[in-house]
Parts: C-alpha cells; sequence; structure tokens
C-alpha cells in the first residue's frame, strides 16, 4: 500500500545522502516516521517504517467509515454539509445540490482510498469541484460554461478504460 502524505521540507534529506549513508538516512527515518527524500531529476519521496504507514492506513480508513455511517443519518449529512465550508472554503460557490454531490463523490473517493488504496479519486473530486466553484463565481466564465455549442460535433466521446 502506497502512503502519500506532507512530509516538512525540514526533515528531508537528498537522494544522494540516502545513497551514500543509508543506515542514517533510515535511522532518521524511523525517528521521524517518515522522511522526505529529494532527488533533482526524479520527484521527492517519502521513507517511512512500516508502523507509521500502517497506523495511517488506519486512520484514513477509520475516517472514512465514519463519514460514510454520518451520510446515512440526516442529521449527520446535514453536519456535513455545514462543516464542509471550513474545510473547502470555495464550497459557497456551489448551489446546495452540487454541494451534496460534492460530498457524496468525496466520501466516495475517501471510501476507495482507505479500501482499496485508489487515493488519486479523492484529489480529483477535491480538484474538480474547487474548478466548478471556480467557474460559478465569475459570471463571465459561467455564461460561457453554460452557451449552448450550437452545432459544433466534438466527436464521440471515449472510453475511459
Amino acid at each position: 500500500m502506497t502512503i502519500a502524505q506532507w512530509v516538512p521540507e525540514s526533515d528531508a534529506v537528498t537522494f544522494t545522502d540516502l545513497s551514500r549513508n543509508p543506515k542514517a538516512v533510515a535511522a532518521k527515518a524511523a525517528a521521524l516516521g517518515c522522511l522526505r527524500v529529494t532527488h533533482r531529476d526524479a520527484p521527492d519521496m517519502v521513507l517511512t517504517t512500516a508502523i507509521h504507514a500502517e497506523r495511517a492506513a488506519e486512520n484514513l480508513t477509520t475516517a472514512s467509515r465514519l463519514f460514510l455511517a454520518l451520510m446515512k443519518q440526516d442529521d449527520g449529512v446535514k453536519s456535513l454539509l455545514l462543516a464542509l465550508p471550513e474545510v473547502f472554503p470555495w464550497v459557497r460557490h456551489l448551489d446546495s445540490d452540487e454541494a451534496r454531490e460534492f460530498t457524496v463523490e468525496l466520501l466516495d473517493a475517501l471510501s476507495d482510498a482507505a479500501e482499496l488504496g485508489t487515493r488519486e479519486a479523492v484529489h480529483r473530486a477535491i480538484v474538480s469541484w474547487r474548478a466548478t466553484a471556480r467557474i460559478n463565481a465569475d459570471p463571465d466564465r459561467l455564461r460561457e460554461a453554460l452557451r449552448p455549442l450550437g452545432d459544433v460535433d466534438l466527436g464521440p466521446v471515449e472510453d475511459a478504460e
């Protein structure tokens, strides 16, 4: 299972440090729980202990299941929808149906991340709905987005699979 999380730059070593002194880098990662490994020619990596990764996955699973359970109760849904603007301030630019759709999509993506390890869906849901809010917040963009395409043929839609 992959673990993606933010690690402060102060808790970082270079890939060269790792290759030259792996024991010291491993000890630092064990002491911190996780350590960013920067690489000049490739994306940064995170070196972590198995127990740290397992606890992070367990935390995600617990939170995901809790939110899904809340969604099954009327008061829970109301509470989540009321809390949403504190977590995502741009939600105020979504109408109530869009906010509800975003909440369901986000919780489904969190569940998939926790249960299946498919974490990209969470990021995609947030980025997509934030883009929708950005368009809704700008009257010119919204008008352009809602403009009929007319006789424009964009061709067949390809299956994403």
